[in-house]
């Protein structure tokens, strides 16, 4: 009987083979830690009386959310991650360096790992093919002290993607309407296997935004093989010898198999509060919004800000609307910078921050009013989750933030995309106008019996 890909690479650490439902302690290769968990981590270890770290150059703390701090209490837990650092000498990712989730796989994380972090999000790394999952902090802890940490092995969800994205129609709004049809909860605890030929000529970037979100429907890790897109990936940062071709076996056991045709999407929207409340953009088109939020560790990257960036050129945003932009690293950062993408952003009449994680935990940079209307590339609408629950936050793609910038109003970035960036995506097509209409052309769901104990 053959493995997914969590049963593969969870096999080669514990040196056996093995199937989902059964519990292991295996090693862990990687650690992250962020300074909103880091600080109670590094107690618990403490009160246990554990000194060092497993291995140094691989446990990296990152000062993300609050970065730079915003207030003296912030400050203190700052100090205190940067004293631990120089303590053990493990790696530290300060304020500037950017999001976790985008530097930890930019610099660290490689196929075949098993990566946790002390954050939810850090399922982001099985875009590269690594067993990337948040945990506790207290169970981080004993990874980053011990090297190894206790899994289930999860039962795996096969995403299978067809066809060509029309026009205007992105990554971003294929997973939003893959959690539309699975629910906030509907994949609790378990692996997400993306697979298919879009997803096989689908860019580093985009890859990343699915597993990104693959929490979102209450899922361990969100997994995508090694091959060559990776392969190219690695190489590009600079360490091309970490790769290897992973593949889940052709006979693999899938608890359940769904697929989805992306030339029948077109542009998603999520509304507040939950991120499963998704419907096509056409019904959400006039909707007012205040702010506008480009960034996170879902839609920072220099492809986002370029996409952004081609719909905005040489205009003006809407003066009711506040726009916001952060990218996702410093290097994502230099590099807007070095093709002037930042330039214009501010001349357009945006703001700018610093690399980091932004308005988007509602600790600083942008934290709105009651009653105002954001649209975000986030990862989570959730009430409050911008620091203000008398808000309203709506989830959507970069090129609908820029439309919407333009407008003030939620608009669909196909009056305003250059065709000519495009011509490799079909044209749009006529798409359902209700969810439940988009989803019996869009997608088809199997359950899969479960193999035999």
């Amino acid at each position: 009987m053959g493995q997914t890909l969590a049963e593969k690479i969870i096999s080669e650490h514990v040196n056996r083979k093995v199937t989902a439902g059964e519990t292991v302690l295996t090693p862990v290769d990687l650690c992250l830690l962020q300074d909103g968990t880091a600080p109670l981590a590094i107690r618990q270890i403490s009160k246990l009386g554990l000194e060092k770290v497993f291995n140094p150059k691989r446990v990296v703390f990152f000062i993300d959310h609050a970065s730079p701090s915003p207030r003296k209490e912030l400050s203190n837990d700052h100090a205190f991650i940067r004293e631990f650092a120089k303590k053990t000498g493990a790696q530290l990712s300060d304020i500037g360096g950017g999001i976790s989730h985008q530097v930890i796989n930019e610099f660290y994380v490689n196929p075949g790992d098993i990566l946790i972090g002390a954050d939810s999000h850090t399922c982001t790394g099985g875009a590269l093919c690594a067993f990337a999952t948040g945990m506790g902090s207290s169970d981080v802890a004993i990874g980053m002290a011990l090297g190894k940490t206790w899994f289930r092995i999860p039962e795996t969800y096969r995403i299978v993607v067809k066809g060509e994205f029309p026009f205007g129609v992105y990554a971003k709004d294929l997973i939003l309407y893959l959690i539309g049809i699975i629910g906030a909860d509907g994949a609790t605890y378990k692996a997400l296997e993306f697979c298919g030929d879009t997803i096989e000529k689908m860019p580093m970037h985009d890859r990343l935004t699915l597993s990104n979100m693959a929490v979102e429907s209450g899922a361990k890790v969100g997994l995508i093989a090694a091959d060559k897109t990776t392969r190219k990936f690695l190489q590009k940062m600079g360490r091309g010898n970490k790769y290897r071709e992973i593949r889940p076996d052709s006979d693999a056991v899938y608890e359940r198999v769904i697929e989805i045709d992306v030339s029948k999407l077109e542009p998603q929207i999520s509304f507040p509060h939950t991120v499963d409340n998704t419907k096509p953009l056409s019904q959400a088109n006039g909707t007012r919004i205040q702010q506008v939020f480009l960034g996170t560790c879902t839609n920072g990257r220099l492809e986002d800000l370029e996409i952004f960036y081609n719909i905005i050129k040489g205009k003006k945003r809407n003066p009711q609307t506040r726009v916001i932009i952060t990218p996702a690293s410093r290097t994502i950062y230099m590099q807007a910078a070095e093709r002037g993408y930042l330039t214009e952003f501010v001349r357009f009449g945006a703001e700018v921050l610093m690399p980091g994680c932004g308005p988007c935990v509602g600790v600083h940079g942008g934290i709105p009013s009651d009653g105002e209307n954001i649209l975000s590339t986030m990862n989570r609408n959730f009430k409050g989750r911008m620091g203000n629950p008398e808000s309203f936050i709506y989830l959507a793609s970069p090129a609908v933030c820029a439309a919407t910038a333009l407008k003030g109003e939620v608009a669909d970035p196909r009056e305003f995309l250059p065709r000519a960036k495009h011509t490799k995506r079909s044209p749009a097509r006529k798409s359902a106008t209700s969810k439940s209409k988009a989803k019996s052309k869009g997608s088809k769901t199997k359950k899969i019996k479960k193999r035999k104990r």
